[in-house]
Order: structure tokens, then C-alpha cells, then sequence
């Protein structure tokens, strides 16, 4: 599981406005919500105003009860980086399809991470190259 960001890149307002929202689409009073998470309603109406951060556990119980993902509240409360959420709902999606067995699941994982590993390996790579030549070779006196 990712760890918790320091609390300067947290934002939590942002969190609260769009569990606002999800509740709205959801068409679920402050209460329902509250209930079907099983948090208390002003501790509800606190995270929503931005005074409260939620830990993971009650994101996931406030993501269970408004049908969505729990990563993608972990993106908002700043718990989780887009690419991060993306690697976890694209495992999820594998481990859960009924029509490959086990080892066929592992395996896929397996050659999933390993093109993973490439890519970024090779992005670092690029990045590298692509950086302006620096003046490494200043101090030294040209070769004779």
C-alpha cells in the first residue's frame, strides 16, 4: 500500500468537494452516506468541508458506499499518484477476470511489472540522453 504524503502536498478541500459531489450523483443525503460507511454525520460534513482528513480505511468504507473506487479517493486525498492508482486498477481487474485461471493470472502480472520495469527503465534512459550536455569536462585541460 502507498504511504501517506507529507502533509503540505495533502489536499484535503479538494477531497471534501468531490466526495461532495460523488454523494450528489449518487443521490444520497449526508446521513445515508454517513450510515452506509458507518461514520457519524458530522464527522461526514467535516470531511467534506476540508476540516478533516479521512484516514485510508474510511475512504475506502466512504468509496465502498458510493460505488466507486477506493484508489480513485486515494488520488484525491492525495494518498496515491495517478500512475499508482492506474498499476493498482489495472492488477485489480486482472486478479478478479473469471476467465483465466490462477497461474495464467500470475503470469500475466509478471510480464505486465517486467514491461513496466523496461518502460521506465527506458524513459529514465531517454530523459538522460535528452538532458543538455553539462560542463563536466571544464576544469580538465584538453588531451594532447
Amino acid at each position: 500500500m502507498a504511504h501517506y504524503r507529507g502533509m503540505a502536498s495533502l489536499n484535503v478541500g479538494n477531497l471534501g468537494e468531490y466526495l461532495r459531489e460523488q454523494r450528489r450523483n449518487a443521490q444520497l443525503s449526508l446521513r445515508q452516506l454517513a450510515d452506509a460507511a458507518g461514520v457519524s454525520n458530522p464527522y461526514l460534513s467535516q470531511i467534506e468541508r476540508g476540516l478533516r482528513k479521512p484516514s485510508a480505511e474510511i475512504l475506502q468504507q466512504l468509496a465502498k458506499a458510493l460505488r466507486i473506487s477506493a484508489e480513485t479517493l486515494y488520488v484525491q486525498a492525495g494518498i496515491l499518484d495517478e500512475r499508482e492508482r492506474e498499476e493498482l486498477e489495472t492488477r485489480a481487474v486482472i486478479l478478479a477476470d473469471p476467465s483465466i485461471n490462477e497461474r495464467q493470472k500470475q503470469v500475466l502480472l509478471q510480464i505486465y511489472e517486467s514491461f513496466r520495469k523496461e518502460n521506465a527503465t527506458d524513459a529514465e534512459a531517454d530523459a538522460v540522453t535528452d538532458a543538455p550536455a553539462g560542463d563536466s569536462d571544464a576544469g580538465t585541460p584538453p588531451s594532447q
